[in-house]
């Protein structure tokens, strides 16, 4: 799609102050789309491709209603997600990062995880409980190649993992099991057989 969304605020602001150009809103891909379930290739060049494919990433998600996004997600296997997302105050937060490597936060392994539901832009209308870190940390690049961490709360720690996940190849149903994981498996099957979802098969 090459319309343009209309973009919040603060992902306005964040664009301007990183010398973005305008976004053009892309098609989100679909699970059973190999590019989805494969890791996704290091980035290296750190120029006007790479900012112009954050520019659109920023205006997918918008157009989408979502709080994060992963480049697989819109058809490129590079490693960069974006986000714009709540932490535990409720407060916006918004970046793109390159590379993102999950890294220990101390503590961490005391902390019991936190079930919460948990949906997808690439899996629609499907949503499940997850359990996940309730802090996470990530290392990666900013969209220049300078080093950078992000450490997020809330659900803000469940957007950094589940788009990291992405980039590895994962979707958030991937770590289902158990009568969550057959309910939404039986709700995709019937989906795709209606034609609202893309065949899936195992080797994708």
């Amino acid at each position: 799609m090459n319309e343009h969304a209309e973009v919040d605020p603060d992902i306005q602001a964040w664009l301007k102050q990183a010398g973005l150009p305008q976004g053009t809103v892309r098609k989100v891909t679909m699970r059973g789309n190999p590019v989805l379930h494969a890791p996704c290739q290091e980035i290296t060049e750190f120029g006007a491709d790479l900012h112009q494919l954050v520019a659109d990433m920023f205006a997918s998600m918008e157009s989408a209603n979502g709080v994060g996004l992963a480049a697989n997600q819109i058809g490129v296997g590079q490693r960069v997600f974006v986000y714009h997302c709540p932490d535990a105050n409720d407060e916006f937060q918004t970046g793109a990062i390159v590379n993102p490597v999950l890294r220990p936060v101390p503590g961490q392994a005391l902390r019991p995880p936190v079930e919460d539901e948990e949906g997808c832009l690439s899996v629609p209308g499907e949503y499940a409980p997850l359990a996940r870190a309730g802090v996470a940390e990530v290392e990666g690049q900013d969209i220049n190649g300078k080093p950078l961490r992000v450490r997020g709360d809330g659900v803000l720690a469940r957007c950094l993992q589940h788009e990291t996940d992405h980039l590895n190849g994962l979707l958030y149903v991937d770590r289902l099991a158990g009568p969550e994981l057959s309910r939404v498996l039986k709700s995709l099957d019937e989906r795709v057989r209606k034609g609202e979802l893309p065949e899936w098969s195992e080797g994708a």
